[in-house]
């Protein structure tokens, strides 16, 4: 069995805006023990799935969840394993993009969820895409918003070795460092310089992360008490530390392979896909492309750029992203 942590419920006590009634759901760890899974599940209606990415957790979605309900939608808004109120495992190693997906499949599952509208955004895509690539019967809709399915594509094999040598010859810089490179690319290297921080840091504060200039700004003292609130210590910060790490952007990289694949499944998807990404996200700016000009059923949808939104587009754009899932739901 896995070694896990579970954070206290006290740290999660009176968060600004995030007044939802916590479900539970246990899921085989792969070890022959049981990992549980927190999700919120508000309203009635057709459902919508929010899928958070790293380091967040649902409460990146609690402006968005009210305005679904009172549209007549049902929202389920899981933790992944390793973040918020959901079992975080111990040790890095346990932390898989595998293992992950794994997980939130048997979520669906246990749940018998169907007829989903997904709304993915950052990790919420890399693992919610290859959930709807494997088991296109269960989605009814797909909105990709600030997320990739990077698979290192078009990548020769010898260049793996060059890529990892950048990797070990770039600096680890604090989070402003960070932020300066995420916003230059320089070299093509900025997501390295991330991934470095996440990785590599003696020690990480999250809402320092999700609050650097380049993925959004400023968080307010609430924000920064809610987004740290999962994490009370190192030790449950091991999901956050292992994520970008996780990314199949070398040749060689574990599940590089399976993500080509989910691109020729995506190739045959015909149900309708809306890509809404905001204008100033240094991460998967231009990745919308790729969705649109692969996936058959992004063909005819008017996508959206959202302006003056980084990449926590859910923070600083909830309203206008909001409206655009509605808009699209009620229009296919």
């Amino acid at each position: 069995m896995l070694k896990l942590l579970r954070t206290p419920a006290q740290n999660f006590a009176d968060l600004e805006g995030y007044p939802f009634e916590p479900h539970y759901q246990n899921v085989g760890d792969g070890e022959g023990g049981e990992i549980r899974i927190h999700y919120v599940d508000e309203g009635q209606g057709e459902l919508i799935l929010c899928l958070h990415g790293q380091p967040t957790w649902s409460y990146l979605y609690r402006k968005l969840i009210p305005i679904f309900v009172a549209a007549g939608y049902r929202v389920i808004a899981p933790d992944l394993v390793g973040f918020g109120k959901s079992d975080k495992p111990a040790q890095r190693q346990d932390h898989t993009y595998a293992k992950h997906i794994g997980w939130m499949q048997q979520f669906l599952s246990s749940l018998q969820l169907e007829d989903i509208t997904l709304v993915c955004q950052d990790w919420g895509g890399l693992i919610g895409l290859r959930l709807v690539a494997e088991n296109p019967a269960l989605f009814k809709r797909v909105v990709t918003a600030n997320t990739g399915l990077p698979d290192a594509s078009g990548i020769a094999p010898e260049m793996a070795a060059k890529m990892h040598n950048l990797y070990d010859s770039i600096a680890l810089l604090p989070v402003a460092g960070v932020s300066e490179k995420l916003l230059a690319n320089e070299a093509g290297a900025g997501f390295m310089y991330w991934v470095k921080l996440c990785s590599e840091a003696t020690e990480l504060t999250v809402s320092e992360l999700i609050g650097m200039e380049a993925l959004g700004g400023e968080l307010s003292p609430e924000q920064k008490k809610a987004y740290d609130a999962p994490f009370p210590s190192e030790d449950y910060q091991q999901s956050v530390r292992a994520f970008p790490s996780l990314v199949p952007i070398y040749p060689d990289s574990a599940e590089a392979q399976q993500n080509q694949l989910a691109w020729k499944l995506l190739a045959q998807f015909e149900k309708p896909w809306l890509t809404a990404f905001s204008d100033s996200d240094p991460v998967t700016a231009g990745a919308e492309t790729r969705f649109q000009e692969t996936v058959p059923g992004a063909a005819g949808i008017k996508h959206k750029t959202i302006k003056g939104a980084g990449h926590f587009l859910q923070e600083t754009a909830a309203q206008e992203l909001a409206d655009l899932v509605i808009d699209f739901i009620r229009s296919t």
